[in-house]
């Protein structure tokens, strides 16, 4: 039998209190600003609800375990990453704007922040440990393929997705800021097939 006033609860609502509706979202949220700090490796619960300002209850309740929070942190993460990607080439016109398409995915996009190129290293460690997060950096790199075979062949799309990643690792760790030019130039050289 159900309690007396049962009936009266508001939609949405857990044992008589309203629910956050953004609560998930601002979990999910924070454990990528967890990760980008502190690392996979010390990203916790307990981390992620001081972050979110949750209880830490709340970790529980939405997620079942620390796997499951990564998981769609990440995905959040790669699906953000490769929408602006498929913007840009989705944008492009002809073979010159897809080139400086290319060239402002990796100046701009890949480059934008410290925190996203720490976020993608992070996910590409724990992808080469973890089959299961995998998924994740598969659908990532098809989506980013399928965006530059808009403009480029299979085998030129191979080359600059290649080019794209490797610039992104110099630029985790290079100690001097390198020339923006290099990439137009390198960005140039690969496309150049499309000139003849």
């Amino acid at each position: 039998m159900r309690p007396p006033g049962d009936d009266l609860r508001p939609a949405g609502s857990r044992r008589g209190r309203r629910n956050d509706p953004e609560r998930r979202d601002r979990i999910i949220d924070a454990c990528l600003t967890v990760i980008a700090r502190d690392g996979v490796a010390g990203t916790s619960h307990r981390k992620v609800a001081a972050e979110a300002e949750v209880p830490l209850g709340a970790m529980t309740y939405y997620f079942d375990g620390m796997d499951a929070l990564l998981h769609e942190a990440f995905t959040r993460f790669a699906t953000s990453v490769s929408a602006q990607f498929v913007r840009r080439m989705e944008a492009a016109t002809d073979a010159q704007a897809a080139r400086d398409a290319v060239v402002a995915i990796i100046l701009e996009d890949v480059f934008r922040d410290d925190r996203d190129l720490v976020l993608s290293h992070e996910l590409y460690t724990l992808a080469a440990r973890e089959p299961r997060f995998r998924s994740i950096t598969s659908a990532w790199m098809a989506r980013s393929r399928e965006a530059l075979e808009l403009h480029f062949d299979p085998e030129t799309t191979r080359m600059l997705d290649a080019l794209i990643e490797g610039v992104s690792i110099h630029r985790a760790l290079d100690a001097e800021p390198r020339d923006p030019r290099e990439v137009e130039l390198a960005v140039a050289r690969i496309t150049r097939a499309l000139d003849r």
